[in-house]
């Protein structure tokens, strides 16, 4: 398996190179030359193996310049902190299932990839006898995960940008918190997306990037996007469990994603191509809805920082979606030019216009998509407290609200849960009246010192931190 730039001027290369480029030379993301098959006798064949052992099986299909039992290796480690289940599933009523992707060690989904990211990083870099400098942006769950997945690692320093004041009191206690030598906060004044910006243009300068040896953790890593394709397998084996086997053969599911980045819907989209029985693939947005409006109305228009709003789910504070270039990439029959095009456009214009193709959007890839508003929210997640006794986090409650929509007769409908709503304490006690309780551990990272860099939106600032900090 080789992977190519969606702007076609990356020569194809394996996984273990694309994993440690991050974007793309030419600006673009790595995208598989091929998207791999799974017929319905392996979909059976792997019912019976453990969360880990599918991992190695759907991760080697991307990974094939890694032998399979260095893989198996890898996503044991990788899920060992994990309950047995890893990935459990809840029915909440109305024909909703939650799919629980919150067991990890940051109490949120980005543990998922995140640490088998970590474990391949090491690994790649120990056969190349490399080092390597993660820089990445984070509107609250993804730092947490990449700096808990990386901390202590030898060969990987990690450089964090965070927008200032825009996270929780828990998202921040967990970065912040950490005093490992590798382990570099930094506070952005601005947005998420000024935070993204930032990487981008640092990752885009190739002798820059070169030089000091940059790496992504953000979902435009592709490993990431991989490694979340294999709980949609999971969840599809998990619910059809319980079907006749001479039924489960094309016996379609829904996933409702709470979305802001657009990374882990993609992930889904990649397990419909890939053979999972997908009938629809929701978006849920936050009132930062700028892919709703481009579901459905074909056109990409992303917001200022001024424009982006501070609500109480705060990881999909995000107005530019890095993935939605892979997605564009599918639409426009893998043309790289189209993919070019259409960023020159919006690097103009501040918009592009795929309004011709956006009947496409659900008759051939199954994707629509709703917005939630805090009222919604709070709503949903009181009325899940009341119907289930489940508690959930704000991002998976605007997740249940838009699924409400979309539920059909004898097709469940799959929420992706995304954190453990200890991390937005604020926003469940004024849903449902009641303190959540916290471990002692818990406690005593929420009382730690903070070690945190501020830094203004200021691009030569982050270059001259990053070179005095860089491994080399």
């Amino acid at each position: 398996m080789q992977y190519i730039s969606t702007r076609g001027g990356m020569q194809p290369q394996p996984f273990s190179e694309t994993l440690l480029e991050g974007l793309a030379p030419d600006g673009g993301l790595a995208v598989p030359e091929r998207m791999p098959h799974v017929d319905s006798e392996t979909l059976e064949r792997w019912r019976a193996l453990t969360y880990p052992q599918l991992a190695a099986e759907v991760l080697g299909l991307f990974a094939t310049d890694i032998p399979r039992e260095d893989l198996a290796r890898m996503t044991a480690d990788a899920y060992a902190a994990f309950p047995d289940a890893v990935v459990p599933l809840h029915s909440i009523g109305d024909g909703i299932t939650l799919v629980g992707l919150s067991e990890g060690p940051t109490l949120a989904f980005k543990d998922m990839a995140m640490q088998f990211l970590g474990q391949v990083l090491e690994y790649v870099l120990e056969k190349n006898d490399g080092v390597l400098n993660i820089l990445g942006a984070t509107s609250g769950d993804t730092g947490s995960a990449a700096e808990h997945a990386l901390r202590g690692k030898d060969r990987v320093s990690i450089f964090m940008l965070s927008p200032q004041g825009r996270m929780s009191t828990f998202q921040r206690a967990q970065m912040y918190s950490l005093d490992d030598a590798n382990v570099h906060n930094i506070a952005v004044e601005g947005v998420f997306d000024d935070c993204q910006n930032l990487v981008k243009h640092l990752a885009g300068d190739i002798d820059f990037k070169r030089a000091q040896r940059l790496g992504a953790v953000n979902s435009i890593n592709l490993a990431r996007i991989t490694a979340q394709v294999v709980y949609y397998f999971w969840a599809w084996l998990r619910i059809t469990d319980a079907v006749e086997p001479e039924y489960r053969t094309g016996f379609e599911v829904s996933f409702t994603v709470p979305s802001g980045n657009f990374g882990n819907i993609l992930s889904g989209f990649f397990a419909k191509q890939m053979g999972v029985p997908i009938r629809r693939l929701v978006l849920a947005a936050n009132e930062n809805n700028v892919l709703d409006e481009f579901f459905r109305t074909g056109i990409y228009r992303p917001r200022s920082a001024a424009d982006t709003h501070a609500t109480s789910s705060p990881s999909m504070d995000i107005s530019k979606a890095s993935n939605l270039e892979r997605f564009i990439h599918t639409l426009v029959d893998r043309d790289p030019a189209r993919v070019a095009a259409a960023w020159a456009e919006l690097d103009e214009n501040g918009f592009f216009d795929f309004s011709a193709e956006q009947p496409r959007f659900e008759s051939e890839f199954g994707i629509v998509s709703g917005t939630s508003t805090h009222a919604d929210r709070v709503a949903a997640i009181r009325s899940v407290y009341e119907t289930s006794g489940e508690v959930i986090d704000p991002h998976t409650a605007d997740g249940v609200h838009v699924a409400r929509s979309f539920v059909e007769p004898d097709v469940p409908m799959l929420v992706l849960e995304t954190a453990k709503p200890q991390k937005f304490a604020e926003t469940i006690t004024e849903a449902i009246g009641i303190d959540l309780e916290y471990s002692d551990d818990l406690r005593r990272m929420l009382d730690a010192p903070q070690h945190v860099v501020e830094m203004p939106d200021d691009e030569a600032a982050l270059r001259a931190y990053i070179e005095t900090h860089a491994q080399h």
